[in-house]
């Protein structure tokens, strides 16, 4: 279905037959299991800003602020009315 996708990063709670299986059979996919060295140090993770970002740019819409919507894809179709909001604010923002 992505055949532009090699690897899949996952945290300790993918560890097990379950995720392997999951992966296996969706395509050549590799799952690597990234485990924690440092237990209680805060370390930025590359690229966390960018999701970080955009979730903070989503959630300025009031209906994305909490999760009540009952189906996951009315909460796809406003988040992509979000970004298209976004996108629209910023191609049609006068340039100086």
């Amino acid at each position: 279905m992505w055949p532009f996708v090699v690897k899949i990063f996952a945290d300790a709670g993918y560890q097990g037959p379950r995720a392997a299986l999951a992966a296996k059979s969706s395509g050549s996919w590799i799952i690597e299991v990234v485990k924690r060295t440092e237990m209680h140090k805060f370390v930025v993770l590359p690229k966390r800003w960018i999701v970080e970002r955009t979730n903070a740019w989503i959630s300025i819409n009031r209906r994305l602020m909490r999760d009540f919507e009952r189906y996951a894809r009315t909460v796809a179709g406003f988040i992509r009315l979000a970004m298209i909001k976004i996108m629209l604010r910023r191609l049609t923002r006068a340039t100086a």
